[in-house]
């Protein structure tokens, strides 16, 4: 516990503290896009909407790794919105969520500014990799799990992870949103974590389908900025590997009720349909044995303890397993590929326990 408080106060000097200088161009531009080291949101120009490739590190060969940044800064001052998409090179709805959110943002109607990195992964998503990838030479680490990183390491992912940190999102948000899916051969709802009670309030705001009060992972884009004072979610937009028009639809709502929330947007967030299930706890149900997998439940159905979730057949299609339900709770993510290895998902279970640290509005 020490050393997260020490951890958490270090962060929040980081974000205390002025930036040292304003936005720092290279003075190259790809695709006649001006690439940058440094973004400092104060000294753009307001009332419109600046698109940036910030310069990362180096490839092998010696060219650079080049992750795109769009700003709308609005006409009024007001608060800064952070979103992230692509920290895995294989979940493309938060991309789109970007792009179509600022197709139609009027930086006119703004009181404040959105900050937007639609691919952090750049080689992740160059080879449809969950995690970084580089080069062969390279340790492919979940770049999720490196934040806020360390310029001065020999793994280029911690080096990445710092600068992205330190040179974009540090000092350019008051709020975050990490927009993700499911991994390859799963799918989730549209499901938020939220650690802090500002960052429950968001997810509240953003209205999905199931909400996990969850203290996190050291290492995540959410948690180490909600360590640094910025209050953050992560969002799970559904499955990988495609464009997904209803989850980046609801994506899109929830990112403006947050930012009609934040006064960035005017107007008045549109918060339809059921109150989302909370839960603090979550339990995976894996296949005990290999095979063709049946999936005897939906996304966010109610389960039973000893409930019958799934069967396993084999080459000849007789039932070899059969799995049932350790918990009570909902069906909070699924496997979507029959072949299933020992240990592969079946069934994730979201459910609430009063013995578990986080309460329903934060977990401090």
């Amino acid at each position: 516990m020490k050393a997260l408080a020490t951890l958490a106060a270090a962060l929040g000097l980081l974000v205390a503290s002025p930036a040292a200088s304003a936005t720092q161009f290279t003075g190259d531009r790809i695709d006649g896009v001006a690439v940058i080291e440094k973004l400092d949101v104060a000294d753009l120009p307001a009332g419109q909407i600046s698109r940036f490739y910030f310069r990362v590190v180096d490839q092998s060969v010696g060219q650079g790794w080049y992750v795109p940044v769009l700003v709308a800064k609005g006409a009024k001052p007001g608060k800064k919105l952070l979103l992230t998409a692509g920290i895995h090179g294989d979940e493309y709805n938060g991309i789109d969520v970007i792009h179509r959110l600022f197709a139609d943002l009027d930086p006119a109607t703004l009181s404040g500014s959105v900050v937007a990195v639609p691919g952090l992964n750049q080689p992740g998503l160059l080879n449809a990799t969950r995690n970084y990838s580089g080069s062969v030479y390279a340790s492919a680490l979940n770049l999720n799990r490196q934040m806020p990183g360390d310029v001065h390491s020999d793994e280029v992912a911690e080096v990445y992870a710092a600068r992205l940190w330190n040179q974009i999102f540090i000092g350019n948000a008051d709020q975050a949103i990490d927009l993700h899916t499911q991994s390859r051969g799963t799918l989730y709802p549209i499901y938020a974590f939220a650690e802090t009670a500002e960052a429950r309030r968001m997810a509240d705001m953003i209205r999905p389908d199931m909400i996990k009060m969850d203290a996190g992972v050291k290492g995540t884009v959410e948690n180490m900025l909600n360590a640094a004072g910025v209050p953050s979610v992560t969002l799970e937009l559904a499955g990988p590997e495609r464009f997904d028009p209803v989850a980046i639809g609801r994506g899109m709502t929830g990112v403006r009720n947050v930012m009609i929330d934040m006064g960035i947007l005017p107007g008045k967030p549109v918060l339809e349909g059921p109150e989302p299930f909370v839960g603090n706890l979550s339990q995976d149900v894996s296949a005990p044995r290999g095979g063709y997998a049946h999936i005897l439940v939906k996304l966010g159905d109610p389960i039973t303890k000893g409930q019958v979730l799934a069967t396993i057949a084999d080459p000849f299609g007789r039932t070899v397993a059969t799995v049932t339900a350790p918990i009570s709770g909902r069906a909070l993510s699924i496997g979507t590929s029959p072949a299933r290895e020992i240990g592969a998902l079946l069934v994730r279970i979201l459910a609430w326990s009063d013995a578990e640290p986080c309460k329903p509005t934060s977990c401090h």
